[in-house]
């Protein structure tokens, strides 16, 4: 299935071994939207590796709140001091 974009597309340029062109050709496939596909999986893995270190990060900066503390309590004692 191919995604239709009205997004600008742009050229570049990868350098190959002469053997492994020769088997691409053999193909007969897509190979610019294979690579896209490719470039697209990378990089929302490595979005997904940078969600995935700071859920951790936050973690481990988490502190836990002391023994007999009331959120509820707190929340009530702020909102006293309003004026």
């Amino acid at each position: 299935m191919v995604k239709k974009s009205s997004e600008k597309m742009v050229r570049t340029t990868i350098t190959l071994p002469e053997s492994l062109k020769k088997k691409m050709d053999e193909k007969g496939l897509n190979w610019s939207a294979m690579i896209r596909a490719a470039i697209r999986r990378e990089l929302d893995s490595e979005r997904e590796k940078g969600v995935v270190e700071a859920v951790l990060l936050n973690e481990k900066l988490r502190r836990r709140a002391p023994e007999g503390w009331d959120s509820a309590e707190e929340i009530r004692r702020w909102r006293s001091r309003r004026p």
